[in-house]
């Protein structure tokens, strides 16, 4: 019988067996076949900027990364990516031993567990948490902790940290904090005083630290983006990530990168190397560029997602959803049970159907489901007239 495996245990390492297909490839296939329109997967519909895009093309034609770039990355990059932090934090970090390119931040996330997490290892996280994370522990044999951020409703709906909850998760066993500010999917930005204390709680309990911040750019309001490394005692325990897909809407260029100290650094490089080697070398170049552009474009990104957050926002609400209204990312969480719903993956699936727009169960985002059942994620970085039209359908399928 060719093709057939002799043995009776599953083909799929057990590790993964809890994972299956991602929700965003189902949903994203779903929108696809019903025509509807996709506020599910968080992609920009419109490319980012044309010089960006041109200096892409431009390094293409010049043979600037077309073969394999330098390990670290191309040191034209990891400058900029320096430079960055410095002019935006005043976080000084020596681009040959202290910046790693990777293969954007979902490869920065596991190359860093792989690295430094061990079987047994525990790895707090906040919970909901991006998918890859659950996945990612498990391929490095650790044990996931979640702490869950949990909704609010005094002075407008938000999701919050738990700091007692937080501490309580620590055991002997910890070894690492998985940290997420500004967060998806609910759009939570930690505040200098939950960073305190998380910062606070490593140093005490001797924890590294992986800080996924690819929305660093995009926070509104009052809100405002701290990196985790600037906090007493953190820049030397601390992996910082970052990404162009998110600030720059070049989602498939894959460029992202790590800044640390040169021990976390080389750890992480080491596994990375065996992961994608090297990836994007001519998208390298143009994300140098990218990432000089002037303050008047990171000024004006904010704005049109502040726009765009708004009209969703109001669209949502007409229809009847408690809408939680972001600080920061490109996603709108909401709870349906205003619409006489409590399960947001039958009300996800059946949402093509009734509304002609496709969004994502929270639930795929936690250890605990029934926490996260009610709650359904939208994203809005999409042109005007599409959200306005996805607005009007919601508003339609659902407004009395």
């Amino acid at each position: 019988m060719t093709g057939m495996t002799s043995s009776a245990r599953p083909l799929l390492n057990r590790r993964l067996a809890e994972f299956g297909t991602t929700i965003f490839a189902e949903m994203s296939a779903l929108a696809l076949r019903t025509g509807s329109i996709n506020l599910g997967q968080g992609f920009p519909d419109t490319d980012g900027p044309e010089e960006v895009r041109e200096a892409a093309v431009r390094a293409l034609r010049d043979g600037r990364g077309n073969q394999y770039p330098p390990g670290p990355g191309v040191p034209e990059l990891r400058t900029a990516v320096a430079a960055h932090q410095e002019r935006r934090y005043g976080l000084s970090y020596d681009p040959d031993t202290e910046v790693l390119v990777t293969a954007g931040a979902t490869e920065a996330i596991a190359a860093a567990l792989l690295a430094l997490v061990e079987p047994g290892d525990e790895v707090v996280a906040l919970e909901p948490y991006y998918d890859s994370y659950a996945a990612c522990i498990a391929m490095a044999g650790g044990t996931r902790v979640p702490v869950t951020l949990r909704p609010h409703f005094d002075g407008g709906a938000c999701f919050r940290l738990d700091l007692d909850e937080l501490r309580a998760a620590v055991t002997d066993r910890t070894r690492l904090l998985l940290i997420n500010t500004p967060h998806n999917p609910t759009g939570t930005v930690l505040t200098r005083e939950e960073l305190t204390a998380i910062a606070e709680l490593a140093v005490e309990r001797d924890l590294l630290v992986v800080t996924d911040e690819v929305y660093e750019h995009l926070v509104f309001d009052e809100a405002e983006h701290l990196p985790l490394a600037t906090f007493p005692g953190m820049r030397e325990r601390t992996v910082t990530i970052g990404s162009a897909g998110k600030t720059f809407s070049f989602t498939g260029w894959k460029v992202g990168w790590i800044t640390s100290s040169p021990g976390l650094v080389a750890a992480v490089r080491s596994a990375k190397q065996f992961l994608t080697y090297v990836s994007s070398g001519p998208f390298q170049y143009a994300v140098a560029e990218a990432l000089a552009l002037p303050d008047s474009y990171f000024t004006a990104f904010r704005a049109d997602m502040l726009a765009k957050r708004d009209l969703l926002a109001a669209g949502l609400t007409e229809a009847g959803f408690e809408v939680f209204r972001p600080a920061g990312t490109y996603f709108i969480t909401t709870d349906i049970r205003p619409l006489g719903e409590k399960d947001g993956f039958a009300f996800c699936r059946s949402l093509p159907e009734r509304a002609g727009v496709v969004a994502i169960p929270n639930a795929v985002f936690y250890d605990h489901r029934e926490a996260g059942a009610p709650f359904v994620r939208f994203a809005f970085c999409k042109r005007t007239e599409v959200l306005v039209d996805a607005a009007e359908r919601l508003r339609k399928a659902f407004a009395h």
